[in-house]
């Protein structure tokens, strides 16, 4: 079978170009016409709270600084969550909202509750 396909197509040059053209002009056609989705972005919305406090070991920049700022940020409406990192030299807090949350009014809210 797949001889006379060969045989058939070697005799029949025009008509092969002829739905090779037709089955590119197809195809450029459906890549001109699919909506373009664009990918959603799954992540939570969360922000970040970044305090340096140089030359201080970790316990000091944790018991002055993280522990104050995770207790203030526990009362941030709609967080979810609020995690707290102390290194040396640094802290970080983590406010991770609900979904559905806007990210400009959980900035907001943070730099609301920061300056309290």
């Amino acid at each position: 079978m797949l001889d006379r396909l060969i045989e058939w197509s070697a005799r029949n040059v025009f008509l092969v170009l002829l739905a090779t053209l037709a089955v590119v002009a197809g195809g450029i056609y459906a890549v001109k016409k699919t909506p373009l989705d664009a990918l959603p972005d799954l992540s939570d919305v969360q922000v970040i709270v970044f305090t340096p406090y140089a030359g201080q070991a970790p316990k000091v920049v944790e018991d002055q600084v993280t522990y104050p700022l995770t207790t203030a940020m526990l009362a941030v409406p709609k967080a979810k969550v609020v995690r707290g990192f102390s290194m040396f030299g640094a802290s970080y807090v983590y406010v991770i909202f609900e979904d559905g949350t806007d990210i400009y009014w959980a900035r907001s809210r943070v730099l609301e509750y920061l300056s309290s």
